[in-house]
């Protein structure tokens, strides 16, 4: 997961030049709340599962992505703040929820939690901490470029995503990173035509190869709702 981080502090340069105009805020679209996971059914769920062995790789990715996801909601409330815009305030929510079922399985195996009473910015792991930094400081020239490091910071939690998946067979956290796969999928979908709308351009990916990202845009991928919380026990 490491490497994918210094591949989205290539976002920084990628925006330079990106936007020429500024827009209203209020050309931006309403977006519905996006909290995709009920967590008490998720948490019944998981409880119907059997505690796993886990192995450091399996832990220290619970870890990382319990701050990830704390580093995408920060990321668009300061954005929302900043804009007053509806997206990102319902993608935090969706972002806080998703942190939230990361944190039901740290609870669940005894792993110390690295957000605990951190305040919004304030990460554990300092290259979250220095991304958090740049991506704030990227997003701050422009809403069309806080909307371009919502649609990086989706691709790349969708990559995450899958790789840890890929990395472990275990029921409990299979099924809360398909929710979280899910979701990012949805968010992704939300930037990504609210931002072509206000440039008048096509988005490229900048991450995912442009046949997943096709395949997710037209729901067929992650996103598509297929993680509703009733994933059966191991």
């Amino acid at each position: 997961m490491k490497h994918l981080i210094f591949l989205i502090l290539m976002v920084t340069s990628l925006l330079v030049g990106c936007s020429d105009q500024s827009t209203d805020p209020s050309a931006i679209e309403s977006s519905s709340a996006m909290s995709e996971i009920d967590l008490d059914l998720l948490r019944v769920n998981i409880g119907n599962t059997e505690l796993a062995d886990l192995t450091p790789g399996e832990i220290n990715s619970l870890i990382f992505m319990r701050e990830e996801e704390k580093l995408a909601h920060d990321v668009y409330l300061t954005f929302h703040e900043l804009y007053g815009t509806n997206i990102f305030a319902n993608i935090a929510g969706s972002e806080q929820v998703h942190a939230d079922a990361v944190l039901i399985l740290l609870e669940r195996y005894e792993i110390a939690d690295p957000v605990g009473d951190n305040p919004i910015g304030v990460f554990v792991n300092e290259d979250l901490q220095t991304l958090y930094n740049d991506l704030i400081a990227s997003g701050s020239e422009s809403l069309e470029d806080a909307l371009f490091v919502g649609c990086a910071i989706e691709e790349i939690d969708i990559l995450d995503l899958v790789e840890c998946m890929s990395q472990t067979a275990y029921k409990d956290i299979v099924m809360v990173y398909q929710h979280l796969l899910d979701g990012s999928g949805n968010h992704l979908r939300a930037f990504v035509p609210q931002w072509e709308s206000l440039t008048g351009q096509v988005y490229e990916p900048r991450f995912l190869s442009l046949e997943f990202f096709e395949e997710i845009m037209s729901a067929g991928g992650p996103g598509n709702g297929n993680g509703n919380g009733n994933g059966g026990g191991q």
